[in-house]
């Protein structure tokens, strides 16, 4: 099922937006998104607790990054999270070594692990990997449904940046496989591929009855696609609080002060 679409005027268009407890992404400037990345259990909650003192919408557990997490699994933690973290939206995320992950998983490992936090439904919001589920891709974006979870579904490439035309077709291959946001980052090698995937994002969102999507360039040179998202189309961007989960990140609070300061000026 599609998720319900809202529009807002943005610089440039008008996009999809997706509703996560009291949070509309794809509404207002781009959401800032906090990734944990710790190891241990007592790191994970400390970090949580740590990020109620900074600017973000919604918080991401990188669970690969969780020594345990093939013998504790989700469960716990997320339980925690949420007594730690109230209302704000939770998404959960495996991302696989193939994709920039902390984590060898076999295929029957990752599996096993989204249905269990899609099963729990305590997490608002999973990432799905685009390439790495292929034919179970819709099965568990029609489960997360079920369960009322939104799913990211996505991809990641650290070698480059594909061409405009194969972004576009990504985004419209997580589309019609049920996400709920569709999300490609990668890595530029010229500044003209950090202009072509925001152009990508651009042109993808300006139809507003498709889903909100998540444009990120890594690295140094591709740092300004997390800055601009609400003149590209770009709906969610993700900033520190301790390690970054991606290069070219910016510490939250930054982040959240130069965005305020851009949108001033739009």
């Amino acid at each position: 099922m599609r998720p319900s679409v809202g529009r807002w005027k943005g610089a440039f268009s008008l996009m999809g937006t997706v509703t996560v407890r009291n949070l509309t992404i794809g509404q207002g400037i781009p959401k800032i998104c906090i990734p944990i990345v710790a190891a241990t259990r007592e790191e994970i909650l400390e970090e949580a607790r740590e990020i109620l003192s900074l600017p973000f919408d919604l918080v991401e557990w990188r669970c690969d990054w969780y020594k345990d997490i093939f013998a504790n699994g989700t469960r716990q933690i997320l339980t925690d999270l949420r007594e730690i973290l109230g209302n704000f939206p939770i998404l959960c995320t495996f991302r696989t070594k193939e994709e920039g992950g902390a984590r060898e998983a076999s295929e029957n490992q990752y599996l096993d692990l989204l249905h269990e936090i899609l099963s729990d439904g305590l997490a608002d919001l999973a990432d799905l990997e685009l390439f790495t589920l292929k034919d179970s891709l819709k099965e568990l974006t029609a489960t997360a449904n079920v369960k009322g979870i939104k799913t990211i579904v996505s991809s990641h490439d650290f070698q480059h940046t594909p061409p405009k035309s194969e972004i576009l077709r990504r985004f419209q291959m997580m589309s019609d496989a049920g996400a709920d946001i569709a999300k490609v980052a990668a890595m530029p090698e010229t500044p003209e591929d950090v202009l072509n995937l925001l152009d990508a994002s651009r042109e993808f969102s300006k139809n507003p009855d498709n889903i909100p999507v998540i444009a990120m360039s890594m690295g140094r040179l591709g740092s300004v696609s997390r800055l601009c998202g609400q003149t590209f189309g770009s709906s969610v961007t993700f900033g520190s609080a301790r390690k970054t989960s991606a290069p070219g990140q910016f510490p939250a609070r930054e982040l959240k002060m130069i965005m305020t300061l851009m949108a001033k000026e739009s």
